[in-house]
């Protein structure tokens, strides 16, 4: 491991994970910690419990802004663990000089996806710093729901789930690019970010057996597959031509050589389900704007355990290993 901090181990794949388990697992190993959750559920399994902190440059792109992810990211956090969002708060830290109405902007946004969730924020903290402390804002949430559903865990995976995604992968970390690098589009390319609670109340009240629940964000899918190949014990293989990439996240990829299953997400997850309710829950998913083109992409099987195999039309087939390196920093 390196003896300083790179940009490399915020990217949500391998770098990541080594200063996690090394640095801060390490420290406050315990039973909970230790499953790797998207929130960690508590007191006796009735409630959900999740943090997470945004530093995205910019703060406003297509599709949302700053203070609509911070909303998202915790509250699908919670939802991935079949919660209800109820409670949060919301500490932010704002550079001297920054604007009041663009702030006001953030929280009305804020807001509205605090509707959307069912949820409130019962307490906050706000700390200004000097001009060149920090950039801007940057904002954490923490959220506490109530699970409607025991017993999902990325911890449980067997061959007899398969593998579903809600939507078209890449969106947010092809926006939040193109925003970045100023690259003019001829197209309706915008981040996929929103709130997940719908889909997922929907799934869970039509008794769809869900095994496992992960939102795509950064690493994108490819981090969330190889984390459940090895949290789970299995083997995961996926039908690369069933991968949805929309044709602008598509051109964006091939135009600077980035792999779609990498970019980050921020309103897409994927889910372990079982067989036989597999086009049950596609079904129900279809029946959503934001998630109309639901696919299942993969197989769970034995072959190779703890790895992830992407299978080509042509009958090839090769791993596909988590993200490594910093493909784009400040995502979220």
């Amino acid at each position: 491991m390196n003896k300083q901090i790179t940009l490399a181990m915020g990217n949500g794949g391998e770098e990541n994970n080594e200063l996690i388990s090394k640095i801060f697992y390490k420290a406050f190993k315990n039973e909970i910690l230790e499953k790797s959750e998207d929130a960690a559920v508590i007191h006796g399994g009735e409630l959900a419990f999740s943090t997470d902190s945004f530093t995205v440059s910019p703060l406003f792109f297509e599709g949302a802004d700053i203070g609509k992810l911070a909303i998202c990211g915790t509250c699908n956090d919670l939802a991935m663990m079949g919660a209800k969002p109820k409670y949060l708060t919301c500490s932010v830290i704002i550079e001297e000089g920054f604007s009041t109405r663009e702030l006001e902007k953030i929280v009305r946004s804020m807001k509205k996806e605090l509707e959307i969730n069912g949820a409130i924020v019962v307490s906050g903290d706000t700390k200004v710093v000097p001009r060149g402390s920090v950039d801007k804002i940057f904002i954490n949430t923490t959220g506490i729901g109530t699970i409607i559903k025991k017993g999902i865990s990325s911890n449980n995976i067997s061959t007899d789930d398969v593998i579903l995604v809600s939507r078209d992968i890449g969106r947010h970390g092809a926006t939040i690019f193109a925003a970045r690098e100023g690259i003019e589009l001829s197209s309706t390319l915008e981040s996929d970010c929103a709130s997940l609670i719908e889909q997922v109340e929907a799934l869970l009240e039509a008794d769809v057996c869900v095994t496992a629940m992960r939102d795509a964000t950064r690493g994108g899918v490819s981090a969330v597959l190889n984390e459940w190949a090895k949290q789970s014990d299995i083997c995961i293989e996926v039908e690369e031509e069933s991968i949805p990439v929309s044709q602008e996240v598509y051109g964006i990829c091939e135009m600077l050589g980035f792999e779609a299953l990498n970019l980050a997400n921020e309103g897409t997850f994927v889910l372990a389900v079982k067989k036989e309710d597999a086009q049950k829950a596609l079904e129900i998913l279809h029946s959503f704007e934001n998630s109309k083109n639901a696919v299942k992409i993969a197989n769970v099987s034995q072959q190779y355990k703890q790895k992830v195999i992407l299978l080509s039309s042509y009958g090839t087939k090769r791993f596909l290993d988590a993200p490594t390196g910093e493909l784009l920093p400040r995502i979220c």
